[in-house]
């Protein structure tokens, strides 16, 4: 297993095989690809040339931040993998004031044993649209 932020030579098909578990309209790997690449900040875990884990952040890149996903792959999780990519996003992003994220009430203890608070968060999801991704 190996870390890194580089995306030069990343493809969609590094990016199948079991990510977005649950959701109701993941987003294709080409999407998925695209929302990478458009990031702010991106670290990937990979398994030799498949990734395995992902966490990506948008920003203002002055001020604040926002984590809006991070995903294990299911063969790869309980393994610290997560725990690795969110270190290394918060490292990237130490010179900001606001590094936010919501979650789930399921893994709140795991972002807050990682160092987070927890606040309130208000969110929309369509969950009901096909948006194409």
């Amino acid at each position: 297993m190996h870390y890194t932020d580089d995306l030069s030579t990343l493809s969609a098909h590094q990016l199948t095989g079991g990510f977005f578990v649950g959701w109701p309209d993941p987003p294709s790997p080409d999407k998925h690809l695209e929302i990478l690449k458009s990031s702010y900040k991106v670290w990937l875990a990979m398994d030799g040339d498949q990734v395995c884990g992902f966490i990506n952040a948008i920003s203002d890149g002055l001020y604040s931040a926002f984590i809006p996903m991070l995903e294990v792959l299911p063969g790869y999780q309980q393994q610290g993998v997560g725990s690795d990519l969110i270190l290394r996003m918060l490292e990237s992003l130490s010179d900001l004031y606001s590094i936010d994220l919501c979650c789930d009430e399921n893994v709140i203890p795991f972002y807050i044993r990682l160092g987070f608070t927890q606040t309130t968060c208000k969110s929309i999801r369509h969950y009901n649209r096909q948006n194409g991704l």
